[in-house]
Parts: structure tokens; C-alpha cells; sequence
């Protein structure tokens, strides 16, 4: 009986220990696919930010990756082309012309950014992107975008912003990106449900 028990005992240890390692590495998992930009046709700006997409964004134009940025993100019950919403606004504002800039204002979703901009990429004729993004994104936009550009001879890259509150190792000590990691999760193993 005394052995049973400690084989209880030491396999609740470590299955209770790989729950933690894996936890914690949580935030190296979803960020994981972090890239540093090449110089590519289009600059996708993936909207759901307060403004970090879109400096990035810019800055990426700036140092002369693309000479095309798509802002996604932009719901189109408010959209206005007369009247460029506040993330267009901040595009010129930073510097970039807005001959330049091309808004999405259909996609709702990562998925349907994906799809939308595989599109225009085609209809374009581009074949390479640079898609900007917060940290813990990427595992989804890796999987998604993957799926969406496969059969063809588009590529990718994704390149994170550089936000303040992100720490892949002390991700679940701060607010914001406990809530991020804890939501891409959630979204993770529906797209892998739904999409892919």
C-alpha cells in the first residue's frame, strides 16, 4: 500500500510539475514565431490595438520593407474613405503617404484578414508580406496565415511590435498580457477546431 502511494504521490508531482513548466512557457509558445522583416511588396497592419500596429507599421515603410501597407481592422459600417478613420490618420501622421495606404474594411476576423489579403495579393500580383502584430498573436497568425497562403507562392513574414507590458518569461505577472496569452489560447484550439 506504502508503494502505491508514493507512486501516487510522485506522479501527481510530475504531471503538477510539467503543468507548470508548460504554463510558463506559454508566452514563448504563442510568440514564438517572431521574425525580423525582409523587404517584401505589402506591409499588413492587423487591426485590434491602440496604436502599436500601426507605429510599427510605419516604421517598417519608413526603413523601406514594402512600399504598400494595408490597414486591417477597420469596421466598414464606420468607414468613410472621405474621412480616414483614427488608424489612417496616425499612417500619415507618421509619414506615410496616403496613396500608400489601402484599407480592409470587409475582415472581422484573423482568419478573414488572412483570406482578404491573400486576395488582393493576388490580385495585386505581390507575392511577399510582412504581417505586423502584438507578441502574443503569432501562434495564431503563423497557423492562419499558413492555411490561408498554402497551394500558392505567396509568403510571409510575421514581425511583432514591441510592446511595454510584453515578457514571454513573466507573461502571467502582468495584467494585459495574461489576459492576451489566456484569450489566443482560447482562439488557438478554436481555429484549430474551425479553420484548420
Amino acid at each position: 500500500m506504502k508503494i502505491l502511494f508514493k507512486l501516487i504521490v510522485n506522479l501527481l508531482l510530475v504531471v503538477s510539475a510539467a503543468a507548470v513548466i508548460v504554463f510558463l512557457s506559454l508566452g514563448f509558445i504563442v510568440s514564438q514565431h517572431a521574425g525580423s522583416p525582409e523587404k517584401s511588396d505589402v506591409i499588413i497592419v492587423l487591426g485590434g490595438d491602440n496604436g502599436l500596429r500601426v507605429r510599427k507599421g510605419a516604421e517598417l515603410y519608413k526603413a523601406g520593407y514594402a512600399s504598400h501597407i494595408i490597414l486591417t481592422g477597420i469596421d466598414e459600417r464606420f468607414y468613410n474613405p472621405g474621412h480616414p478613420n483614427w488608424r489612417e490618420r496616425r499612417m500619415i501622421e507618421l509619414g506615410i503617404p496616403k496613396r500608400a495606404i489601402k484599407v480592409d474594411a470587409k475582415s472581422t476576423t484573423t482568419w478573414e484578414e488572412a483570406e482578404n489579403t491573400s486576395d488582393t495579393m493576388e490580385e495585386k500580383g505581390w507575392k511577399s508580406a510582412i504581417v505586423v502584430s502584438d507578441p502574443p498573436h503569432l501562434l495564431r497568425l503563423q497557423e492562419t496565415w499558413s492555411k490561408s497562403f498554402e497551394g500558392s507562392s505567396k509568403k510571409f513574414i510575421l514581425v511583432p511590435t514591441d510592446p511595454t507590458w510584453w515578457n514571454p518569461l513573466l507573461w502571467w505577472n502582468n495584467d494585459k498580457s495574461y489576459q492576451f496569452v489566456m484569450n489566443e489560447i482560447k482562439k488557438n484550439v478554436f481555429y484549430a477546431m474551425v479553420y484548420y
